[in-house]
């Protein structure tokens, strides 16, 4: 098996770190063991489909061909960097705190995080899976995640912290259920960055999130400082790890790479649209979180955006520059980024940026590696605001 043995990973630094992206391998039984009996045989489980092993919803709509765990930690140590062992791998295989609240807090304190932030995998990144069927189940398939997640929080003692899904093609729903999780306690919502690319149930397309059909929904997150997040892939077309940025020449891994790195500048469209739509205009408080995107692309896209405002838009303006709006109401989140990353940081704004590990997925840092040194050109405070005290912030987590 093509993996790299690990060593212990070590606490790298004696601030209070927050992990801003992470992700839960969903127990198999996690929907099935929380639904009524009308239900139970609907929500996502494991079953064999087509003589294989899969996720699926509904009894037998696949969405997760080989019911794989996406994550790359192995169980008895070490992490596959092989993309044909890694599409192997089972739920079995890996590390227990890929899905295990106690597991996962034993591997926060070996590397020396406070708290995570966690995103989910088999409904996807954005819950985009859960509208392949109808808005009763699929309504039921969020609702119940968020219920696990409310718990896990619980669970961990409050430093696992999930982002709660939303049935994002009903914005009255969503409103609805942003409410009933900020009760519960969950601190931010995870969003479809293209809703406008889905038919809602009165068969038109859904509105993008640039009109007026959001308006409910960011005035409660407006008025309750609930922030937004929008993870890579957090879409039906923006998800792609195989397909479509690698040439065909190349072979399946390398095209693998380039996608993934690819999908890292497709949050910036997310970025532009919402600056350039001009609800921060009207709901000045919001927060949106660019999640798993890096920060190496924000300087040159805000560069861009006030130059195209000027030179082809002259007749369109807003109450601020458009890097000004990056600078007010958004984060972005860095983990791999080594070269120049502290000069980095502070040309997109060491109030602006989290850090992330993206565990256990296969980009993430485990072990976290050279992490004082990557940073040793800032100072003591703006090191605590980059790995800690920003996402403490936003997220209302205690340090």
């Amino acid at each position: 098996m093509a993996t790299a043995t690990l060593e212990q990973p070590q606490a790298q630094s004696r601030i209070k770190v927050i992990d801003a992206d992470t992700h839960l391998t969903e127990p198999h039984d996690m929907w099935t063991r929380r639904a009524s009996a009308r239900f139970r045989d609907r929500v996502p489980q494991v079953r064999m489909l087509n003589g294989q092993r899969c996720w699926v919803i509904d009894g037998d709509q696949s969405i997760g061909t080989g019911a794989h765990p996406n994550s790359s930690i192995l169980k008895q140590g070490g992490k596959v960097r092989d993309l044909d062992t890694f599409l192997k791998l089972q739920f079995e295989d890996v590390h227990t705190g890929s899905s295990n609240v106690k597991d996962r807090i034993a591997v926060m304190d070996a590397a020396g995080i406070h708290a995570q932030i966690v995103y989910p995998n088999i409904l996807g990144f954005g819950g985009q899976a859960s509208a392949r069927v109808d808005p009763e189940l699929r309504l039921e398939c969020v609702r119940i995640y968020n219920d696990a997640m409310a718990e896990l929080q619980e669970e961990s003692g409050q430093r696992l912290f999930p982002m709660a899904l939303l049935p994002w093609w009903d914005v009255a729903e969503a409103v609805k259920e942003t409410e009933r999780c900020a009760a519960m306690g969950l601190r931010g919502i995870n969003i479809n960055s293209d809703p406008h690319t889905t038919r809602g149930d009165d068969g038109n397309m859904i509105p993008d999130l640039g009109t007026e059909h959001w308006f409910p929904l960011y005035e409660l997150c407006n008025d309750r400082d609930i922030p937004i997040n929008f993870h890579i892939g957090a879409s039906e077309t923006s998800i792609d790890w195989m397909g479509q940025q690698g040439w065909p020449s190349l072979p399946r891994d390398l095209r693998s790479g380039i996608s993934g790195a690819m999908l890292f500048f497709n949050n910036g469209k997310v970025v532009s649209n919402l600056i350039y739509s001009g609800i921060l205009d009207r709901f000045r408080n919001l927060k949106f979180v660019s999640v798993e995107s890096g920060i190496g692309w924000v300087p040159f896209l805000m560069e861009a955006l006030d130059y195209q405002l000027a030179e082809i838009a002259e007749t369109k303006g807003f109450e601020k520059q458009p890097s000004e709006y990056f600078k007010s109401n958004f984060y972005a989140c860095f983990w791999f980024e080594k070269n120049d990353v502290s000069d980095m940081l502070h040309k997109v704004g060491v109030d602006n940026c989290l850090f992330e590990t993206d565990f256990p997925h296969p980009t993430s840092l485990y072990p976290i590696d050279n992490l004082e040194e990557r940073l040793s050109s800032l100072t003591q405070e703006d090191r605590a605001k980059v790995l800690s005290r920003n996402a403490a912030r936003l997220y209302r987590i205690a340090i």
